[in-house]
């Protein structure tokens, strides 16, 4: 097992055994407060698990070497993996939303006792301190699923802090609990729409930024003693692995070998710069 699947396998293995002893905890101060913001935020838990799941399916399906059907690997697993944490958590924000709209109908005020306070207070700590490891581990490992998992964590936090405020001030409002629950689920749903974002438009494909085009450029440059004139540089996302394809214009009278050892010059170059696997094609220069 290498570096970057240990690091997913430990974090998604930490997430399922903490997020699941976390929902029971959550889930059982809900049924005893009546509360359904904390319902929610222990659902939301629950779901942290099913994303870790997702993330060990993930993370071991992308470590697999390339074969036939897939000559550039299997990385974009990761960016599937974590389309599916977003879309399960927009379904439980979704269905929070509903429910905190019909708890606002009946006008039901909720009574937070002591339980509220300690689970809620014990959930913080446990999910800043989960979101602080991903986050760590995913810097480590450069793993876009590890982030994603990162944040789902960092929301729950978050969401556990928002439910704390209104603890607080609920025994003056009827109305809190149903404000509470629709501000978790809005949370979740920024989530989601976070990591779908980012993740849809690798998967779709981004354009290489102006700043990285003139690195690219001069990095190629330098093995050069000629204008090689490199243009249409496109980059290509596999996860972890990174194709790179570019154009450049050399003299027509350029013999074959020639050409070559310079595409491979700058080939190589390109791999020791940026561990890019890169694809040259050239074309006559015409003065």
């Amino acid at each position: 097992m290498n570096n970057r699947n240990k690091y997913i396998s430990r974090e998604g293995w930490l997430s399922i055994i903490g997020n699941i002893i976390l929902f029971g905890l959550k889930y059982w101060a809900g049924i005893v407060t009546g509360s359904l913001a904390l319902i929610a935020d222990a659902w939301h838990t629950l779901t942290d698990s099913v994303s870790s799941v997702i993330v060990l399916v993930g993370g071991k399906i992308s470590q697999k070497p390339a074969d036939e059907e897939h000559p550039f690997g299997h990385g974009r697993a990761e960016h599937i993996a974590a389309i599916i944490i977003g879309v399960l958590l927009a379904i439980v924000a979704f269905d929070f939303i509903l429910s905190a709209i019909e708890k606002f109908g009946t006008k039901e005020k909720t009574i937070f006792g002591t339980v509220a306070w300690v689970v809620t207070i014990i959930s913080i700590v446990v999910k800043e301190a989960m979101a602080q490891y991903a986050f760590w581990a995913a810097k480590k490992s450069g793993s876009t699923i590890l982030k994603a998992d990162a944040w789902h964590h960092r929301t729950d936090s978050l969401s556990s802090i928002v439910i704390l405020i209104g603890i607080a001030v609920g025994k003056y409002f009827w109305w809190t609990d149903a404000v509470l629950g629709f501000i978790v689920a809005l949370m979740i749903a920024w989530a989601s729409y976070e990591i779908m974002a980012k993740e849809i438009k690798s998967l779709l494909g981004e354009s290489p930024s102006p700043e990285l085009l003139l690195s690219i450029r001069e990095t190629a440059q330098k093995v050069n003693t000629q204008p090689i004139y490199l243009h249409h540089i496109h980059i290509h996302n596999y996860g972890h692995h990174s194709e790179l394809s570019c154009h450049i214009k050399l003299p027509p009278k350029m013999t074959i070998e020639e050409a070559h050892n310079i595409c491979t010059m700058i080939e190589n170059a390109l791999k020791e710069e940026y561990g890019f696997e890169s694809t040259v094609h050239t074309e006559p220069i015409h003065w």
